[in-house]
């Protein structure tokens, strides 16, 4: 987990403007397209990595979440835009409290 924590970290610091909502749900969806194609796992939290990654290579930022949900407890990632609002995700994910976030609030202005 640390690894990832780096790598978002790493790649949100390299970005200079907010994704709009649609770049975001682009960038979401072309993951979980992709993620069909691939022999390993494509969970939530590699989607919502790779969502980062894959913004960051233009520079756009989004926020990574990381949160918990109890009763039973369950984790699950996601990204969300720079307003809050959870990408491309069901209204279920408002049951969980983010415990982790990283990306957006950091970004700089060119």
């Amino acid at each position: 987990m640390l690894r990832i924590i780096r790598a978002v970290h790493q790649a949100a610091s390299t970005c200079l403007l907010a994704a709009t909502p649609e770049q975001a749900k682009a960038a979401v969806l072309a993951v979980r397209a992709a993620g069909w194609h691939s022999p390993a796992r494509t969970a939530c939290l590699e989607e919502s990595v790779a969502t980062v990654l894959l913004l960051a290579t233009r520079r756009l930022a989004v926020t990574w979440c990381h949160g918990v949900a109890a009763d039973p407890v369950r984790l699950h990632a996601w990204v969300q835009t720079e307003d809050g609002a959870p990408v491309a995700e069901p209204s279920s994910t408002g049951a969980y409290t983010p415990v982790l976030t990283l990306g957006a609030r950091h970004h700089r202005q060119p």
